[in-house]
């Protein structure tokens, strides 16, 4: 793999060439048709290619069949925006038969894809294949200051797949890394909007979690078509990135059934196929941190997951996903050994020394546009550092710099410092302890 790029490029699903490609049952593809005329009243083959992803010979195909059953009739041609192209509605038991699918299912509209083709797909675009170089790292953190040694220990855990426990005192930046990590990945997936499994669906795009890349469109003038092709039941996406923090149950990593719809969603880690998931503030949840690694053992090891369904039937969905575990807890604290174990590497993220303070204070002033004034930082260096035992944090100089702001413009001044305005900001900061009379 080429030492510049993350990726060189991951192979894209191949559009179905035949119904048989899709790997589904006719009778699916039927009652997912029939019902997304009803719900859509589409009637056009171009307009349900889109609806259905299914290539318009294919959607032509399925027409052509249940023609055959009655279930369909041709409408020709006569409307005024249909061209040439042929209309087509519900007959009488095509209504009837889309009730009866309907009663079982409100699912209409994309085709699933069936769990053993996306299986093949998980392994083409693995998360464990990508391979980053310190630059690659460097370039994802962005604003980012960090110590050389961090970045030297981030890099093996990103490009090994593993799983990766960042701990440390708070407002130190972890957060900020678990998004840098994804920020230095930087490459595209193909993201299922339904898989099938058993004759039951679960939706898994989700726009809120997945980015989509836009479709680059093809120059009618060309004699070259430059467009990608491939099957349009996936969505081209950036890898995901699924962040969850003090709200996280472990139910939150169970299928979701909806008993009215009579459909699933994917859970989260199944929304991160593919990327990362982010687990915050780690400690926070209202499960223990150990019963929410003890969830994680098997998809950790073996990179497969067991979900269940309503009827209790379990089966297992591809783990491809990188987990970023971040914790303001020391790891003993909150792990066993057995589960410290399951997590490959652990990286400590401290607050930055003072050199590295000074510099973020300067590169946030600089940002945000006002001046640095010597005295001031003596007072704070000298003065207010102290009393808290000279223990920096990354969050600091924004916090600071961002309340002298914030006073400035109430006091309709210039931007500045002053030690004065480090002292009201510092307020700010931190609370006194004191003893509240009621």
């Amino acid at each position: 793999m080429n030492a510049e790029a993350p990726v060189s490029g991951v192979t894209p699903p191949n559009s179905p060439r035949s119904l048989a490609d899709t790997g589904l049952s006719i009778i699916m593809m039927r009652d997912i048709l029939l019902k997304t005329m009803f719900r859509t009243n589409q009637t056009f083959v171009s307009a349900l290619s889109k609806v259905i992803c299914l290539p318009p010979q294919l959607v032509q195909d399925l027409i052509d069949m249940i023609r055959t059953q009655k279930l369909v009739t041709a409408m020709g041609t006569m409307h005024a925006t249909s061209g040439a192209e042929m209309g087509y509605e519900l007959t009488d038991a095509g209504k009837a038969r889309a009730l009866d699918a309907l009663s079982q299912s409100e699912y209409f509209g994309p085709l699933p894809v069936p769990l053993d083709q996306y299986r093949v797909q998980t392994e083409k675009q693995s998360v464990r294949d990508i391979r980053l170089n310190r630059d690659q790292l460097m370039s994802g953190m962005g604003h980012l200051v960090l110590p050389p040694d961090l970045i030297g220990n981030l890099g093996p855990a990103v490009t090994s797949g593993r799983s990766i426990l960042l701990y440390g005192p708070p407002g130190n930046g972890k957060s900020s890394i678990s998004n840098g990590i994804r920020a230095a990945i930087g490459d595209k997936v193909f993201v299922p909007r339904a898989l099938e499994y058993s004759g039951q669906i679960i939706a898994v795009y989700d726009p809120i979690v997945h980015r989509s890349v836009d479709a680059e469109v093809d120059d009618p003038n060309s004699l070259r078509r430059s467009s990608t092709k491939f099957d349009s039941r996936y969505v081209h996406c950036e890898r995901p990135s699924v962040i969850t923090g003090g709200e996280l149950t472990l139910g939150m990593l169970d299928l979701g059934y909806n008993p009215t719809a009579r459909t699933y969603q994917a859970p989260l880690q199944l929304k991160a196929t593919g990327g990362i998931f982010i687990i915050d503030d780690l400690g926070r949840q209202q499960e223990s941190p150990q019963k929410i690694v003890n969830r994680w053992i098997v998809p950790l090891e073996e990179h497969r997951d067991i979900l269940t369904l309503q009827s209790g039937e379990k089966f297992t969905v591809p783990f491809d996903t990188l987990v970023i575990f971040s914790t303001n807890f020391h790891p003993n604290q909150i792990f066993d050994g057995a589960a410290l174990r399951r997590i490959f590497f652990k990286i400590k993220i401290d607050g930055p020394n003072q050199e590295l303070f000074l510099k973020i204070f300067a590169m946030v002033a600089r940002r945000k546009k006002i001046p640095l004034d010597e005295g001031a930082l003596m007072h704070l260096m000298k003065v207010k550092y102290p009393t808290i035992q000279n223990v920096y944090a990354n969050y600091h100089p924004v916090f600071l710099i961002d309340q002298m702001i914030a006073i400035c413009d109430f006091e309709e001044i210039p931007y500045q410092m002053s030690p004065e305005l480090i002292d009201r900001a510092w307020g700010n900061m931190f609370v006194r302890q004191e003893e509240i009379t009621h």
